[in-house]
């Protein structure tokens, strides 16, 4: 026995049986001091006796994988993402459950036969009373995080490793899992290990919260932050709601913020907890700006700026919902919302004006589905057996604008046919013109479309005597008529005989019904193609996780793509856009750092693996690191057996 290994046992022997001289002040951290004594009182251990790693047969591993199958693959993105953080490091990654069996791993392949005899591999077994004190086992033992290392390992066999770990909670407060970060070897002092303990939480952190959407992501979620600039982006505390508004699940940060004697927030009102009413969350729902939207802890005054994720079809949380007789919208624009707050109050509001003759307006970005808004007020209407004439103001011709509108008298001009025409306004007679792109159109072309709105009557080019024309004008726009009636570019008379009523559709990013809206196009679709088709959970991520710039429209875009390139009709993430797939969860984590090539003399099915893993399993992005096609890459995992984490079964 080496004098180091000797020492290191008469200081676990002196430390663990009490006999440190009085007034001796230990070098050794309390928690570690603490887990020595449990080693050899409770768990039994002998500190003179070597312990070779435990690591389980793969039949016993695959029941502990089992057992957390559906939170093993969604904590792989952040296991990856710190992953490439400390890579080069020496540093390997594992993953245990909450017994301490490592349940996923990932380290550098080229030291596989000295991480294995360590233990710090797939399967190893670091629960305290086997291992004795080692970050995981301590962590599960105190449920806190920590670093254990070199000589603060009971074992002396694990005296040249470091290791931290952090535990992992789940939405409930209870304990799900350790996130440790190991290494072979390490500079002495303890406190080189700091940034690593830094890193450890704050991907716990991101894993405890990403879990949170995924298990509430039919329920409200309100993500909270004593910072203002990342109230929303990387929010500390954030919480799940029921229908009746009391908490249902939380992140740990969020636990130990709403924690009073000991007592889980679990069930607790969210009105109780906070100075604001579970009614008023629809307030929250980026409707404000950031500066706005704050609330104060009740129990201590501290101020919070909070955010409110609506859930999809699912009306917002009351403490005392009355019952109005069920749902009074017209089924046309019932269905265009999937129950989001704000787009519902503009639907109600539309509802009582779908018979009058009053001009609307339709105000909303580019692709939020104005037009299918004035469709379904169309329909809602007595007019619904008219025509529904659209014309969008922005495309056409300046010089052709009137006649296009108006129409004319046959030979009335030249170019004009002999047969004349009949004009877009008198086409929609009794129903409803639909001018989208208002605000793009000339000034010129005002003044004749006002006489029609103030008139009701329209004069072909070429003839004398006005024509009358019975019709329900609905406008839309994505610019700011009040600013370009100030400029002088659209004129205030025909701006009034417009804004009868104005309707603002909200962009999509700031929708709560998403996932409705997803399900029922993915439901078209598949009327009309005849396929069933359906999401991976990773490709759903990516749909949730994006930012919509293109609202609706981009969303079918994104759909009729994934639906063409997919196979059999199962849409995996590597059939979404690459925009859409490389934002939300997936851009969330950091970016990673380039990688140098590989050798070419490395195992074909190694360099794949790694690819693949570097590009988050996107088949596309690696086919092209690669210089391969898609299908050279599909058949060659089929080859090696490589199968994505999100689709393992």
């Amino acid at each position: 026995m080496d004098s180091a290994r000797a020492a290191h046992i008469d200081e676990l022997v002196r430390v663990s049986t009490g006999r440190v001289s009085a007034g001796v002040r230990s070098a050794r951290d309390p928690i570690i001091e603490s887990s020595w004594r449990r080693c050899v009182a409770d768990h039994k251990l002998d500190p003179t006796v070597g312990r070779e790693p435990h690591i389980l047969p793969q039949e016993r591993l695959r029941e502990h994988r089992d057992a957390m199958d559906e939170f093993l693959r969604m904590a792989r993105f952040g296991l990856e993402a710190l992953y490439r953080q400390v890579a080069g490091m020496g540093y390997v990654l594992l993953l245990t459950d909450s017994n301490g069996v490592t349940v996923d791993f990932i380290g550098d392949p080229t030291f596989d036969n000295h991480l294995r005899r360590a233990g710090l591999y797939l399967g190893a077994d670091w629960n305290e009373g086997h291992a004795g004190t080692c970050a995981v086992g301590t962590c599960i033992a105190t449920a806190q995080a920590l670093t254990v290392h070199q000589t603060d390992h009971f074992d002396s066999t694990h005296i040249p490793l470091t290791c931290t770990a952090a535990p992992v909670f789940d939405s409930g407060g209870e304990l799900a899992a350790v996130l440790d970060i190991s290494a072979l070897h390490s500079p002495e002092p303890k406190i080189s290990q700091y940034l690593a303990l830094q890193l450890v939480r704050a991907y716990v952190h991101k894993i405890e919260t990403a879990n949170l959407y995924n298990n509430f992501r039919r329920d409200w979620v309100v993500k909270l932050s004593a910072s203002q600039e990342f109230a929303e982006v990387d929010p500390d505390f954030v919480l799940a709601l029921d229908g009746g508004g009391r908490v249902v699940g939380f992140n740990h940060k969020a636990r130990d913020l709403l924690v009073e004697d000991g007592v889980s927030p679990l069930g607790r009102s969210f009105a109780e907890l906070f100075d604001c009413e579970v009614d008023d969350l629809v307030h929250f729902v980026r409707s404000l700006p950031t500066e706005q939207r704050t609330l104060r802890l009740r129990r201590t005054g501290l101020p919070l700026f909070a955010q409110a994720m609506p859930p999809p079809a699912v009306s917002l949380p009351r403490s005392h919902v009355p019952d109005h007789g069920g749902d009074t919208l017209p089924e046309p624009l019932r269905v265009v919302s999937g129950g989001d707050p704000a787009l519902k109050a503009v639907l109600t509001r539309a509802a009582k004006l779908v018979n009058t003759r009053m001009s609307l307006l339709i105000h909303g970005e580019t692709g939020t589905g104005k037009e299918h808004l004035a469709k379904a007020l169309h329909k809602a209407s007595i007019r619904r057996n008219k025509p529904f004439v659209a014309i969008n103001c922005a495309a056409l011709p300046e010089n052709l604008i009137e006649s296009e509108l108006f129409g004319y008298e046959p030979g009335s001009f030249t170019g004009a046919t002999a047969r004349g025409k009949k004009g877009l306004i008198l086409e929609a007679d009794g129903g409803t013109l639909f001018l989208d792109e208002i605000g793009d159109m000339p000034l010129s072309s005002q003044t004749r479309l006002l006489r029609v709105l103030a008139e009701r009557e329209v004069t072909p080019i070429g003839r004398t005597k006005a024509v009358s024309v019975d019709v329900r004008v609905i406008g839309a726009t994505h610019r700011d008529l009040v600013e370009l009636v100030k400029a002088g570019k659209f004129r205030d008379d025909l701006y009034f005989r417009l804004n009868g009523a104005v309707f603002t559709v909200p962009p999509l990013r700031q929708r709560g019904d998403l996932e409705w809206l997803i399900e029922r196009l993915l439901a078209e679709r598949t009327e009309r193609d005849g396929v069933g088709y359906r999401l991976t959970p990773a490709a759903l991520a990516a749909l949730r996780g994006h930012g919509w710039p293109g609202n609706v429209r981009e969303l079918v875009n994104a759909l009729d793509y994934a639906c063409a390139v997919s196979d059999g009709g199962l849409i995996d993430l590597d059939d979404i856009p690459e925009p859409v797939q490389h934002s939300g969860l997936f851009q969330a984590w950091p970016v990673e750092a380039p990688q140098t090539a590989a050798p070419a003399d490395e195992d074909p099915a190694a360099r794949l693996r790694e690819t693949l893993r570097r590009h988050h399993w996107n088949v596309s992005a690696t086919a092209r690191a690669l210089g391969v096609d898609r299908s050279t890459v599909h058949r060659q995992m089929h080859r090696f057996g490589i199968v994505a984490p999100h689709r393992a079964e």
